[in-house]
């Protein structure tokens, strides 16, 4: 499947929450899509309807795709410890991810793309792979060439972005180090990572 680059506030009102963070199209319309959204009375979802749901919203919230997916949650799966929380750490450390979370873009989309377009370095080294895993310590930095980019200074200016524990800003370097991979409770994502394991356990 490819990845979604459609109307987020559509996928919002799919999982009747505003997935993708603060979105006044979904505040006036946070019912079902379609025609019959407000009327449609939505049948009962089955276990596994639930579960995939689930799995479903955090593809979109952090934009993975199936592959990728199954790779990040068979990676948690062998590592120890409580393999739903590992889950999202590891889509936490992604590069992608921090660069969204240290607010140098405005969303994880947005980041994606200043990754892949070379405009973000680790450790001193451009990396252009939005899915490459961060380890403690890790220095992530947006290039000399690219600071004055609008989308970066107005992403950083607008300091939407919740400061993190496990993140420390520099705003005169434009760069941020990661820490240490996040607690389950410092993650904000309304994401029930149980019911992503119960489905990958069948």
């Amino acid at each position: 499947m490819a990845r979604y680059i459609g109307p987020s506030t559509k996928i919002a009102r799919k999982f009747g929450e505003p997935i993708y963070g603060p979105d006044k199209y979904f505040e006036k319309k946070n019912y079902p899509p379609g025609m019959h959204g407000l009327m449609k009375k939505r049948k009962k979802m089955s276990e596994y309807g639930t579960q995939l749901q689930e799995k479903q919203k955090a593809k979109f919230i952090y934009g993975v795709l199936e592959r990728q997916f199954a790779n990040v949650f068979h990676k948690a799966a062998r590592s120890k410890g409580i393999t739903g929380e590992i889950l999202l750490q590891l889509l936490e450390s992604r590069l992608d991810n921090v660069v969204y979370r240290l607010g140098i873009a405005p969303t994880r989309a947005a980041a994606r793309q200043l990754v892949s377009h070379r405009h973000i370095t680790v450790n001193g080294s451009v990396v252009n792979i939005p899915s490459a895993l961060l380890k403690a310590g890790d220095v992530v930095a947006v290039r000399e060439r690219s600071k004055s980019l609008e989308v970066i200074t107005d992403s950083i200016a607008s300091n939407r972005h919740t400061k993190f524990s496990w993140l420390e800003w520099n705003k005169d370097e434009f760069s941020g180090k990661f820490m240490n991979l996040p607690e389950r409770t410092e993650i904000p994502e309304n994401i029930k990572e149980q019911l992503i394991v119960e489905l990958y356990s069948k």
